[in-house]
């Protein structure tokens, strides 16, 4: 049958699965929203308060289910707003398929109004990205994006589309998804035997668990391999959920606000087992002292990964679950009885803590821990809160916290939230922010109130930047400079105004009861929770020094 390109866009997305979309329309992409508007009844459509929000949503909506999230915009500045959100997607390897509008062919290069070459722009910060100035390659590139963007490492792709193809028309044959493969070509015998003699020769194994695992869905085979290892193990922010945060193995968060558990047994260990992480940073400290005592085997489904930021003396390319599929079936029980006890001494020694007399971000996690029961979605902006979320919240599933961790998006989180919630209507979604973090997109708690989206934010309001004041302290001889947001906004009144209600707690006692208020109402709440300017968070690692030179307020006082 013929069809208008626009009317093969919205086929296109159904043949996907696709049920909601978020964006903000424009005049290069009108054509395409008039045909969303007869199809409202199968693809709802969330009209953000901004394009950033609009890629955030569609970031969280894919993070929260493992689906394809998708986003739209115009041309120009709509394409340009949705980058910011494009690019945290791609840091993370989130599956979005962001779909934009431009001028039509003729004017293309004419710097015609609201012209920009946005698949230029966007090349760096996508897997793939497509400008379709053909009506007739219209859908075969639409089902080539969604496919890019869900195989082996997933990740955002972008399809321009001129505005005369969204006009025109074309023959439309509707075609059947090809099912996703999971990736196993590269997986070498020689690589898993290899991976078994270093398993079997060791005597501290450690193992690290990293985003891959939450991506490729490997909680089972990931607690199989660890319960046959009996190793201690630690995730990155990214691998949050991939193994319980309440099993006795479980050392905490590695790295630069890790554990000291965790950041000594890793020193410590003499085999480290690293299963889909890329080794950031934020994760290894000082590159040629991480894990010095240890040899390195890393499981990673992209062959990019592998030596690019740590070598390693084994690498197994290949989808995660796989891979631990075929090497759980070649391991045997293991027990290293002194490393057990060696690793429950450091858990014991080191525990963290918090001042409880006064209201702090630990507190609040740790209650709204206790009332979900670690099973509600946290969504976070990017700061303090972010590690205190990581800390002190038990993430027993994967895809429970959804959080920018390559990019380290300041206003991913509200969006993300509205995402998350759209994706899993029956999950309590929570986003933690900052103050410095809220004021970013505080516009979309217009568009939670707009659908009733009943997401509640918890703003963690210290009135400073609080991450960049910590390192002021620590490290600038605490000048503070452009960090203190001590001035006259009121969160409550600005929720209330944009049609949210709020309440505001600054004492322990008050949390707990604001919170169980915002689950049971059913509608976007928030809750603006005062804590003190300088607390901070504890441990921590100096940047670009070893992770075993971590330290806490104990260490300083």
């Amino acid at each position: 049958m013929k069809l208008t390109g626009s009317e093969i866009v919205i086929e296109c997305l159904k043949e996907q699965g696709v049920d909601t979309v978020f964006g903000y329309p424009g005049g290069a992409i009108l054509n395409i929203y008039d045909e969303l508007y007869k199809h409202s009844d199968e693809i709802h459509h969330v009209l953000t308060s901004h394009e950033q929000g609009a890629s955030h949503a569609a970031d969280g909506y894919a993070r929260a289910t493992g689906k394809v999230g998708v986003c739209m915009a115009t041309s120009g500045p709509g394409a340009t707003n949705l980058v910011t959100g494009i690019a945290t997607a791609y840091m993370d390897s989130v599956p979005i398929v962001a779909i934009t509008a431009n001028v039509s062919v003729p004017l293309l290069g004419r710097d015609s109004f609201q012209e920009v070459d946005i698949t230029g722009i966007t090349m760096p910060i996508t897997k793939h990205n497509f400008i379709v100035k053909e009506v007739d390659k219209l859908a075969d590139t639409i089902r080539d994006a969604f496919h890019i963007a869900r195989e082996g490492r997933p990740g955002p792709v972008l399809i321009d589309i001129t505005k005369d193809v969204t006009a025109g028309s074309a023959e439309y044959t509707p075609v059947k998804p090809e099912p996703i493969e999971r990736s196993v070509e590269y997986i070498k015998e020689t690589d898993l035997q290899q991976a078994v003699e270093m398993i079997n020769a060791c005597s501290r194994p450690f193992v690290f668990v990293g985003g891959g695992a939450v991506i490729s869905d490997a909680e089972n085979e990931l607690k199989t391999f660890v319960d046959k290892l009996h190793a201690p193990v630690a995730d990155s922010l990214m691998g949050k959920g991939a193994y319980s945060g309440e099993n006795e193995l479980y050392c905490g968060m590695l790295g630069m606000h890790g554990t000291k558990a965790a950041n000594l047994g890793v020193t410590k260990c003499d085999l480290l087992i690293t299963v889909g992480s890329r080794f950031s940073d934020r994760v290894v400290g000082q590159a040629k002292s991480f894990a010095k005592n240890a040899k390195i085997i890393q499981i990673d489904v992209d062959p990019a990964e592998i030596n690019k930021n740590i070598l390693v003396d084994c690498s197994i390319i290949g989808d995660v679950r796989e891979v631990l599929k075929r090497l759980n079936a070649r391991i045997e029980d293991h027990r290293h009885d002194e490393w057990d006890e060696e690793i429950k001494e450091l858990k014991q020694k080191y525990p963290l803590k918090y001042d409880h007399s006064v209201l702090t971000g630990p507190y609040i996690m740790e209650e709204i821990n206790r009332q979900t029961k670690g099973d509600a979605i946290i969504v976070t902006e990017v700061g303090q809160h972010q590690m205190w979320a990581a800390q002190y919240y038990k993430y027993l599933k994967p895809r429970r916290l959804l959080t920018s961790g390559g990019l380290g998006t300041m206003g991913y989180g509200l969006g993300a939230s509205l995402g998350a919630k759209m994706g899993c209507p029956d999950k309590t979604v929570i986003n933690i922010a900052g103050d410095g973090c809220f004021r970013m997109n505080m516009n979309e708690l217009a568009t939670a109130a707009r659908y009733n989206i009943p997401v509640i934010e918890v703003v963690i309001n210290n009135h400073v930047l609080g991450m960049v004041r910590q390192w002021q302290t620590l490290f600038y001889g605490q000048r503070y400079s452009q960090t203190i947001l001590n001035d006259s906004v009121d969160f409550v009144k600005l929720a209330e105004a944009l049609g949210v209600e709020a309440c505001r707690v600054t004492k322990p006692e008050e949390f707990g009861p604001a919170l169980a208020h915002a689950v049971s109402l059913g509608k976007p709440y928030l809750i603006d929770c005062v804590i003190g300017s300088d607390d901070k968070v504890f441990p921590m690692v100096p940047a670009g020094k070893p992770i075993e030179t971590v330290f806490d307020q104990d260490d300083l006082d």
